[in-house]
């Protein structure tokens, strides 16, 4: 049984919700640097009691008696749990046990209780419980409560986001969050998101929700799905942005073994593979047309150079971008190739095309 730390003894007094609100200020739009590690008692902070190891059903046991003995005692005040929880396994994630615990309690002591520890504790463990009492109800003045000691997501974002997930209006402090969480607390968050964010979380769902990192594919399939990708890159224009997310949500659906969704096992992975194509195909073609890129490509194409040699021979739009090099070369004798004694003749047709490692390129006529 390890020592439960006194509050005398451990100086700086900052409640975990203080310090939460703090670091927000500083990066008010973008998830917690490090999750906002170190927590301010870190140093007094004992790791929990794994006391049920050998019986997962056991696990949170511990911590609904007391709970249950303090919601008995006519005198109790939140306080006394401040420092309550150390000897005992307390869950980060949904818990049987105590939220039937406070399921057997009185409602209003249950809130107040579990108010004033996520507002007031600096103690990890008892915010926790806190935190969990207040997912066993879903009052909605809570909310804001809720998602600020939630963006200490990868601690509280298991519970934040099943708290959320029970109250009206909990999809957008979901969806607030999302925008503000990193590493496993955006994964439970936004997993939540999927369930309860509807129509309003569509948008970032579609084009923010995967943001490279690899635990992305704890949650892709549910983005897929509850974002309707298959509806909305098939339609006629979408935007560069969902596009893009296409493509990394492809990219990494082909590599997710052993996390989650899979090509194999997405339904609409044809529709969405094919449609992504064809989208490409269109930026790309858009840029070829472009003035500028044209003018680009006569500036900077190095017609004696191997690598421009292959581009210029075997890209789908070759014909106009020489028409508009030619465009641009007549009638200056003095242009840039001639200026640096290179040949004038139209780009891309001064010799066959080899592929830069050598191997011969057919054009795309005799294919």
């Amino acid at each position: 049984m390890s020592e439960t730390p006194k509050p005398g003894l451990l100086g700086n007094q900052t409640s975990l919700y203080d310090h939460a609100l703090r670091l927000h200020r500083l990066y008010p739009d973008a998830a917690l640097s490090n999750d906002g590690k170190p927590y301010p008692v870190s140093d007094a902070h004992r790791r929990r009691v794994r006391e049920s190891q050998d019986d997962r059903r056991r696990q949170g046991a511990g911590a609904a008696m007391i709970l249950d003995a303090f919601f008995t005692r006519p005198d109790a005040a939140p306080r006394d749990l401040t420092w309550a929880f150390h000897d005992v396994d307390v869950p980060i994630h949904f818990n049987e046990h105590i939220t039937a615990a406070a399921l057997r309690a009185d409602l209003e002591g249950v809130q107040e209780t579990g108010r004033w520890l996520v507002r007031n504790s600096s103690d990890e463990c008892s915010t926790i419980i806190g935190l969990a009492l207040l997912a066993s109800d879903w009052d909605g003045q809570d909310i804001d409560l809720i998602k600020h000691i939630g963006l200490l997501s990868e601690t509280f974002g298991p519970l934040t986001a099943h708290a959320l997930k029970r109250r009206m209006g909990g999809g957008q402090a979901l969806l607030w969050l999302a925008r503000r969480t990193a590493g496993w607390g955006r994964v439970y968050i936004v997993e939540a998101l999927c369930q309860v964010g509807g129509f309003a979380a569509r948008p970032w769902l579609l084009r923010e929700a995967i943001d490279g990192d690899i635990l992305n594919g704890y949650y892709v399939g549910a983005v897929a799905k509850a974002a309707d990708v298959h509806e909305a890159i098939t339609a006629p224009d979408p935007d560069d942005d969902l596009i893009d997310h296409t493509g990394r949500l492809l990219s990494l659906m082909a590599n997710n073994n052993g996390m989650g969704q899979t090509w194999n096992g997405y339904h609409a992975i044809r529709r969405v593979l094919d449609a992504h194509v064809t989208h490409l195909a269109n930026q790309y073609l858009t840029i070829l047309r472009r003035d500028d890129w044209s003018a680009a490509a006569r500036a900077d194409l190095d017609p004696t150079d191997e690598r421009s040699a292959w581009f210029l021979e075997t890209h789908p739009r070759r014909p106009a971008v020489d028409q508009r090099a030619q465009a641009g070369q007549a009638g200056r004798a003095d242009g840039p190739f001639r200026a640096q004694g290179r040949s004038t003749a139209p780009l891309g047709h001064h010799r066959p095309a080899r592929h830069p490692q050598g191997r011969r390129v057919p054009h795309p006529v005799h294919r």
